[in-house]
């Protein structure tokens, strides 16, 4: 049986990755931003982020059949350039030759987004927890979840490959989105990217709980003031001026240098001394001025 097409003839990794890296220098010469996807070792994904990614795809009976063949590509640098923007992948993948693959990822919808926000309140310490992947085991729960939390279905992947493949993931694109892993060890960051939200949305949240659970505390103890006023038909004082009050009469006590009234003085003598008597002055009457001349 005679077929229209016929598989093209295998061409050896190193003339391949010799043929790719002369066509991404034509296209870094032109100005484009050429990033390849670069695996050191067998292991594609080494954090937090990246591991989640690629386990994530694996759970889909859509993916988990594909996606092994797309191993091999990317661990022997066939994803010479991908590149990761708001809800799209672009991408190239040298086979018999240079492949371009396209992958769009819809936008995460708001009720999701905000409901992640919500579980995650209180739970993340900084931003740099968050990209680095130190999260409590209830956070990493709520963004891994496979059904509400941030990475994608399949029904809101859209994949496109340039090759002659039929199937709809054929190797190329399975090597892109493993490359997509590894891209998160690097910048974690990215997967909000893809996504359309803002990731510091999820430290901010943190900031206004602690505000709301502060007031909140201090609404409760005004509250409770207020409340045994009521019951007990007594004025009760607030605590912090009544404090501050108590403080201040004890300061200016000890800072005076005036003696209390009915003790002397520390170091003052006990006896009594009787007041100083003033001396009495004596004057003399004034002699009579005589004519000059006539001395007697």
């Amino acid at each position: 049986m005679a077929y229209g097409w016929a598989w093209r003839p295998y061409v050896p990794v190193a003339r391949r990755r010799a043929q790719a890296f002369m066509q991404m220098e034509k296209l870094r010469k032109k100005g484009v931003n050429i990033q390849p996807v670069r695996i050191e070792g067998r292991q594609i994904a080494r954090t937090f982020w990246g591991r989640s990614w690629c386990e994530h795809l694996e759970k889909f009976s859509d993916f988990e059949n594909r996606l092994p063949r797309g191993r091999t590509y990317v661990r022997n640098g066939s994803v010479c350039h991908l590149d990761i923007q708001k809800g799209k992948i672009a991408a190239k993948v040298s086979g018999s030759e240079i492949y371009d693959i396209q992958v769009t990822i819809k936008a995460l919808p708001k009720q999701k987004w905000r409901r992640v926000r919500e579980s995650c309140a209180g739970q993340v310490g900084s931003l740099l927890e968050l990209l680095q992947g130190r999260l409590s085991d209830h956070v990493m729960a709520v963004v891994t979840d496979k059904d509400r939390g941030l990475f994608p279905h399949p029904g809101e992947i859209g994949l496109d490959c340039s090759c002659p493949d039929w199937a709809e993931m054929c190797k190329h694109v399975a090597a892109v989105l493993y490359g997509v892993g590894a891209r998160l060890d690097e910048k974690p960051e990215l997967l909000f990217v893809l996504r359309g939200v803002d990731h510091t949305e999820l430290v901010s949240a943190d900031a206004a709980k602690a505000i709301v659970t502060k007031a909140s505390k201090t609404d409760r103890r005004t509250l409770d003031e207020s409340a045994l006023s009521e019951v007990f038909g007594i004025d009760i004082a607030p605590t912090t001026p009544a404090k501050a009050t108590a403080a201040t009469t004890r300061s200016k006590t000890r800072g005076s240098t005036a003696p209390r009234q009915g003790r002397p003085a520390r170091g003052a003598a006990r006896r009594t001394v009787p007041p100083a008597i003033p001396k009495r002055i004596e004057t003399k009457p004034a002699r009579a001025r005589q004519p000059a001349g006539k001395r007697t």
